[in-house]
C-alpha cells in the first residue's frame, strides 16, 4: 500500500512538472548552455571553448555538482552565423531553460544575443577579449577589456624593450571589435604624439584569404620608420595572413606583429618558423609556470585524449579557454553562495567572487562592472607554437570597460 501510494505521489508530481512545462528530471540537474560556433570561419577558435566548458562541467560534477545537483550541458552550434546566435540563445533560455549560457566569441555575435538576455533576464558569460564600450547587467565579461590587453600591448611596442615603434598598421577583420578597438588605439596613439599620417588602418572580411597586397603595403609603409602591426584579424584568416608574412620575409625584428586574437589554438594550423618573435597580448599563456596551470594543462590534455578530440595529441590551452574555465567555476561558486540559480541572486553573489586561475593570479570579479581583474601578459611566438612571456604586470589590472581615450566616457564605469 505504502509503495503504491509513493508511486501515485511520484506520478502526480511528474505530471504537475510536465503541466508546468518543466521536464520531469529538471529537479535532478541544473542545465547550462554552451553557445559556440562549431562550424564556419570561427570554428577554428570556438570549438575548443565548447570542449573546455564540457571538461569544466565534468570536473564540477565529479566534486558533487552545484547545490548537490549535477550540471547538464546543452550544446548548440550557431555556425559562425551572427543572427543564428540570437535564435540559439533564445532556444537555450526559453526552451531548454538553462540557468546560464557560456558562449560567443566575436563581438558581433555578443551584440546579436544581448537583446535576448536582457529581455528574458538571463545570464551570459562572455570569455573573450573585446573592445569594451559596453556594460550589461546580464553579462559577465571574463575576457579582457582594452586596458587589459590592447593599450598595454601598444605601450610595450613603443617602449625600448618592445622595439620603439613610431608608425603603426592597424589591421583587422571588418566588424565591431577591430573597428572600436582601433578607434580607442588611434586616440591613445594621438595622445602619445603619433600623427595620423603615421597610422594605417586596414580591414578585411571574415574568411579573407589573400593577404599578398596588404603585406606588400605594410612592407612599403615600414620604410618610413620603425613600424609595428596591431592585428585584430579573427578566425581562420590568421593562417593565410601569417603565411604571407613568412613568404614576404617580414621578420619580427623588422616589423613586429602583436595579435589580440591569436593564441596557441590558432597557431596549431601554421608553420611557426617564419613567425618567431612576433607577439600576442593575452591574460594567460599555456607556457606560464605555476602549479595551478600545470594541473589545468595536464587535465585538458588528458581530457582531449580520453574524448578522442581531433588532434588530441597536440591539444593546447589558451586564454579564452582559461576565461571559460574561470567563468564556469565562478558561476558555480556564486550559485552555491546564493543557494539559487535565480539570475538576480546570482548577479549579487558574483560581486567580489575570486578564483585562483591557471594564469597563477587570483582573479576577482569586480563588484561594480561585471569584469574580471586580470593580469596582462605579452608573449613571443616560439618555434613549437607556444609563447615565451616577455612582459607581464605584477598584479591583476582592474578593467575599464569604457575607455578613457574615448570622449564622453567619463563617469560611465559602473552599471
Amino acid at each position: 500500500m505504502q509503495t503504491r501510494r509513493h508511486f501515485v505521489t511520484t506520478i502526480a508530481a511528474a505530471a504537475a512538472m510536465l503541466a508546468a512545462g518543466m521536464p520531469a528530471h529538471a529537479a535532478d540537474t541544473i542545465k547550462i548552455g554552451i553557445l559556440h560556433s562549431l562550424s564556419g570561419t570561427m570554428a577554428i577558435s570556438e570549438t575548443s571553448l565548447k570542449d573546455v566548458a564540457l571538461m569544466t562541467i565534468d570536473e564540477i560534477n565529479a566534486k558533487g555538482g552545484v547545490m548537490g545537483k549535477k550540471l547538464e550541458a546543452v550544446v548548440v552550434d550557431p555556425a559562425s552565423n551572427w543572427p543564428l546566435f540570437a535564435e540559439k540563445a533564445r532556444q537555450l533560455v526559453s526552451k531548454d531553460k538553462v540557468a546560464a549560457v557560456f558562449g560567443c566569441w566575436t563581438s558581433v555575435s555578443r551584440k546579436s544575443v544581448l537583446p535576448v538576455f536582457k529581455e528574458t533576464n538571463s545570464l551570459l558569460f562572455y570569455p573573450v577579449q573585446y573592445e569594451g564600450e559596453e556594460l550589461e547587467k546580464n553579462v559577465f565579461y571574463t575576457g579582457a577589456a582594452p586596458n587589459q590587453q590592447a593599450i598595454p600591448a601598444v605601450e610595450y611596442l613603443m617602449s625600448k624593450d618592445g622595439g620603439g615603434a613610431k608608425r603603426f598598421v592597424l589591421l583587422g577583420t571588418d566588424y565591431v571589435y577591430p573597428r572600436t578597438t582601433n578607434k580607442i588605439l588611434r586616440a591613445f596613439l594621438k595622445s602619445k604624439g603619433v600623427k595620423d599620417s603615421e597610422i594605417q588602418e586596414v580591414y578585411t572580411p571574415f574568411g579573407h584569404a589573400d593577404y599578398q597586397t596588404i603585406v606588400a603595403n605594410i612592407k612599403k609603409f615600414s620604410a618610413g620608420g620603425k613600424t609595428a602591426v596591431i592585428s585584430t584579424i579573427n578566425g581562420d584568416s590568421n593562417v593565410p595572413f601569417y603565411k604571407e608574412l613568412g613568404n614576404a620575409g617580414l621578420k619580427a625584428t623588422d616589423v613586429p606583429v602583436v595579435a589580440f586574437s591569436v593564441g596557441e589554438e590558432e597557431l596549431r594550423g601554421v608553420d611557426t618558423k617564419p613567425l618567431l618573435g612576433h607577439l600576442a597580448a593575452w591574460n594567460y599563456f599555456e607556457s606560464v609556470k605555476n602549479p595551478a596551470n600545470a594541473a589545468f594543462v595536464k587535465k585538458w590534455k588528458a581530457y582531449a585524449v580520453a574524448k578522442k578530440l581531433p588532434n588530441a595529441g597536440t591539444a593546447v590551452t589558451n586564454d579564452p579557454m582559461e576565461a571559460t574555465y574561470v567563468g564556469i567555476h565562478m558561476w558555480a561558486q556564486a550559485v552555491e553562495k546564493a543557494k539559487s540559480t535565480d539570475t538576480d541572486k546570482v548577479i549579487a553573489a558574483m560581486a567580489g567572487q575570486t578564483f585562483k586561475a591557471p594564469s597563477g593570479y587570483t582573479l576577482t570579479m569586480d563588484a561594480t562592472n561585471h569584469h574580471l581583474h586580470k593580469p596582462v601578459m605579452i608573449g613571443e611566438i616560439k618555434g613549437d607554437g607556444q609563447f615565451s612571456v616577455v612582459w607581464k604586470t605584477k598584479e591583476p589590472v582592474r578593467a575599464q570597460p569604457w575607455s578613457p581615450f574615448i570622449q564622453g566616457n567619463e563617469g560611465k564605469q559602473k552599471l
